[in-house]
């Protein structure tokens, strides 16, 4: 036998098998395009979002501004301008007051010795000057955005509520239920409390405050208005609110606290004892209360 010659049959040469390749399925291809998509999604996601222009958002961001501007005007403060000079030293021409609208709203009502705001009762401004705002001042006014423009609106200090006795005789003292007020610290400098108007004694209704100006020799306050329906008194209807702060010039910045004066001991009580039905029915029940005692308690 030669060298290297095959015994028998020969036998094939066995080739190794290679995988078949699979053929792309439907299923298979949206599961593809799937990973795609959800790649491409989280690539988007990590992206930045574009912010919108500024220019886009002013307008929206005006609108709202005039919108908190009116609700703040309406319910909460609104500045007003001193336009004379009744409450001097206390208030000067041209200052710019914040007044208080929220409290009214929960029932609060003026108090003795606070600066308020008010709307003409009747004919208190006739004959005077008023301002003739453009249409702008008038926009703006509106809306809160400068003092008010309305020009019926007055500025006093209330003096006596519903219920006091008022009266000033000349060369003396304003007295609120009999209690003489010390009104020194507001007052202008070389007023006298009522000796170019005196009046009184005046019994304010309820419902109703008596006011005047701290510039006594230059205010047309309840004195002057004596005539008209009312008697000289403002109904707390009319009342827009109390003002808070002087808030313009910035060197005139300054709080409207009620003066110490008003807080003296005995100044409510005496209104009080002579305005109140029911003190009145109490001190009528208590002898008719102690009588009914003796009779229940003697013996038989």
């Amino acid at each position: 036998m030669a060298v290297g010659a095959r015994s028998g049959h020969d036998e094939p040469e066995k080739r190794p098998e290679l995988p078949a390749e699979s053929p792309v399925t439907a299923d298979t291809a949206v599961a593809a395009d799937g990973a795609d998509d959800a790649s491409q999604q989280h690539e988007e996601e990590r992206e930045p979002k574009k912010q919108r222009s500024f220019w886009k958002e002013l307008p929206l961001l005006i609108g709202v501004a005039l919108v908190l501007a009116l609700l703040i005007k309406t319910f909460l403060v609104q500045a007003f301008s001193i336009p004379s000079d009744s409450m001097m030293n206390t208030l000067q021409r041209g200052d710019r007051v914040l007044v208080d609208k929220l409290t009214p709203w929960f029932g609060s009502k003026p108090e003795r010795g606070e600066v308020v705001v008010f709307h003409d009762p009747g004919k208190w401004l006739e004959g005077e000057p008023t301002p003739d705002p453009n249409a702008v001042q008038k926009f703006l006014s509106f809306i809160g955005l400068m003092p008010s423009a309305e020009e019926k609106d007055l500025i006093k200090r209330v003096i006596a509520v519903g219920g006091d006795t008022v009266e000033c005789k000349r060369g003396g003292k304003v007295h609120v239920n009999g209690k003489a007020l010390n009104e020194q610290d507001f007052i202008a400098p070389g007023s006298t409390p009522c000796d170019d108007q005196p009046f009184g004694p005046i019994k304010v209704p309820e419902g109703r405050i008596w006011v005047m100006g701290d510039n006594r020799q230059n205010s047309l306050d309840s004195r002057y208005h004596q005539s008209l329906p009312g008697n000289g008194t403002v109904s707390e209807d009319d009342v827009v609110g109390r003002a808070i702060v002087v808030a313009w010039p910035v060197n005139r910045w300054a709080t409207l606290p009620v003066p110490p004066t008003f807080d003296q001991p005995g100044l409510n009580a005496a209104a009080k004892a002579a305005t109140s039905p029911a003190a009145l029915g109490l001190v009528g029940a208590v002898p008719i209360v102690l009588w009914r005692r003796r009779r229940v308690a003697a013996p038989a």
